[in-house]
């Protein structure tokens, strides 16, 4: 990921959220409407989930430490989950508690020029972020669709600002409606069914980035495509002959940790081998920048063993198996 399109898109989301929070603040006190309160926690709630991204990125440019020797790479994965929580529970769980306050208790609204006034201006500010987050994930999604650069990105920044943008926008169409109803109607309960699905909305949103993000922590591989760079790389040398098998380890959005067992010729000296893993590791950086921590174990290529099958414990194994989707 472009660290730096990531942080434009998110200076993008918290600014346009914090103005937006303020506006439907006011709103809701000179309206009494649910929906605008619901609608400001949210935004409330969006400005410090991009606070957090913004300090897990700061925080994960650390240098690696004896306790940490791989680096803090991880620290945006963790700020990304908290984000997930802060959604669910700030967002969503505020909202349906709201909701139903309001459906219990309904009232009719007043000054109703406020709501919908800035309801339009969030929409037209939200509009504008995420149109940067768009604009920013393009050149990393490629000809991926949306769905598979928000499910396999290794980078969590810009799918969790495309996924609360997109929440927020179909949250103000839905706070539109239940104003808009509520005034036609003449009855409050419109307000409170608004801010029903607004809260439904941001916990369906917060479980889909706490399942991705999730993955994330646990620890996934490289993507089929960077997996067979580094297999090219390593053999394109004479010494190497091939992979016996590989497993990859992203330590962070940038960090990749390559670890494999290498066939090498058997009538070769240990000078020649040394050098072998020396020129491979530096072709496969060259290829994948990204590799940052490599172990290449040297071995002599058996029949028989590879047969058995990706089997980490066997010697010396199969071939790599390819990385699950999730």
């Amino acid at each position: 990921m472009s660290a730096s399109g990531g942080t434009r898109a998110i200076v993008a989301a918290l600014l346009a959220n914090l103005s937006i929070a303020v506006a439907k603040f006011v709103a809701f006190l000179f309206s009494g409407s649910s929906s605008m309160l619901a609608e400001s926690v949210h935004s409330v709630a969006d400005s410090g989930n991009q606070g957090l991204l913004l300090l897990g990125g700061k925080r994960a440019q650390r240098e690696a430490t004896p306790q940490h020797p791989f680096g803090f790479g991880r620290e945006r994965y963790i700020y990304a989950f908290l984000v997930s929580i802060v959604l669910f529970s700030v967002g969503g769980m505020f909202a349906l508690y709201e909701g139903y306050e309001k459906i219990k208790h309904p009232h009719e609204l007043e000054h109703w020029y406020w709501p919908v006034g800035v309801l339009v201006f969030a929409i037209v500010a939200e509009g504008f972020s995420f149109r940067t987050a768009v604009k920013e994930s393009n050149p990393l999604r490629g000809t991926k669709s949306w769905k598979e650069f928000i499910r396999h990105a290794k980078a969590p920044e810009l799918p969790v600002v495309l996924l609360e943008d997109f929440g927020a926008l179909v949250g103000l169409v839905l706070a539109l409606g239940g104003v808009g109803l509520a005034l036609l109607t003449g009855d409050g309960v419109w307000d409170g069914i608004g801010t029903l699905c607004i809260g439904i909305l941001l916990i369906l949103i917060a479980l889909v980035l706490a399942v991705e993000t999730k993955s994330l922590l646990l620890g996934e591989a490289a993507g089929a495509e960077v997996i067979q760079q580094i297999e090219a790389a390593a053999v394109a040398g004479d010494t190497v002959t091939g992979i016996i098998h590989m497993r990859t380890l992203h330590l962070g959005p940038e960090e990749l940790l390559v670890a494999a067992k290498i066939a090498v010729r058997h009538d070769g000296t240990a000078t020649e081998i040394a050098s072998a893993i020396d020129a491979a590791e530096s072709r496969i950086r060259e290829a994948v920048p990204i590799a940052r921590v490599i172990y290449l174990e040297p071995d002599i290529y058996s029949e028989s063993e590879a047969a058995k099958g990706a089997d980490p414990e066997a010697t010396p194994g199969g071939p790599t198996a390819p990385p699950a989707a999730h």
